[in-house]
C-alpha cells in the first residue's frame, strides 16, 4: 500500500485561506484550528509563528472565538441531544476550550434548566421505556450517566418509575466514581 505524500507547506496567506475554508465547513475551537494548521506548515519556530499569526488574524476578524463556540455548542447539545451539563463540559474540554470559559458558559447555559426534565427528554429521544428488571434499570442509569446527568437526577427518575429500592441501592454503590465537578 502506498503512503500518502505530506502536503506541501503553505505560506501565511494560503494558510489563512485554508483556515477560513476549515471554519466554513464546521465550527472549531482555537486549539482545533491550531492543530490542523500545524500540519500544513514547516516544522520549527517559523511554522509556529505563521500559525499564531493566522490564528490572531482569524480572531481579530471574529471568525474564531472559543467563548461563542462554547455557547453555541452548549445550546445545541442541550436542545438537540438533551445532554447533561457534565457531558457538555467533558466534550468542550476535550475540544481544547479553556476551563474558565467552559465553566462560565455552562453556568449560564444550564442556569434555568430543570435537569430532571432534560433527562426525561433524553430518554424519550432514545425511546427508553420504564425498566422491567434490575438489569434494565442499571442500563438506563448507565445511559443517563454517559449523557452527563448527575446521580441525584438519575435516582429521582428511577424512583418515580417505581424501581425497587434494593436495585437503587446496588446502583448507588456502583456510583462511587468521580465527583460532580470533575472531568
Amino acid at each position: 500500500m502506498r503512503s500518502r505524500k505530506p502536503p506541501a507547506p503553505l505560506d501565511e496567506e494560503s494558510l489563512y485561506n485554508y483556515a477560513v475554508k476549515l471554519l466554513g465547513q464546521q465550527m472549531r475551537t482555537v486549539a482545533e484550528v491550531k492543530r490542523l494548521l500545524r500540519r500544513r506548515v514547516e516544522p520549527g519556530e517559523a511554522g509556529v509563528a505563521t500559525v499564531e499569526a493566522v490564528v490572531a488574524r482569524l480572531q481579530s476578524r471574529k471568525y474564531l472565538n472559543d467563548t461563542s463556540y462554547a455557547q453555541d455548542y452548549a445550546r445545541l447539545r442541550q436542545e438537540n441531544a438533551s445532554l447533561g451539563k457534565r457531558r457538555v463540559q467533558q466534550d468542550l474540554m476535550r475540544k481544547g476550550v479553556q476551563a474558565a470559559v467552559v465553566g462560565t458558559t455552562l453556568d449560564a447555559a444550564y442556569e434555568g434548566v430543570n435537569e430532571e426534565e432534560l433527562a426525561r427528554r433524553h430518554l424519550e429521544r432514545k425511546r427508553v421505556k420504564k425498566p422491567a428488571s434490575d438489569k434494565e434499570a442499571a442500563r438506563v442509569a448507565r445511559m443517563l450517566m454517559r449523557a452527563g446527568f448527575a446521580p441525584g437526577v438519575i435516582f429521582k427518575i428511577l424512583k418515580k418509575w417505581d424501581v425497587e429500592a434494593e436495585a437503587l441501592a446496588r446502583l448507588e454503590s456502583l456510583d462511587e466514581g468521580p465527583e460532580e465537578g470533575s472531568v
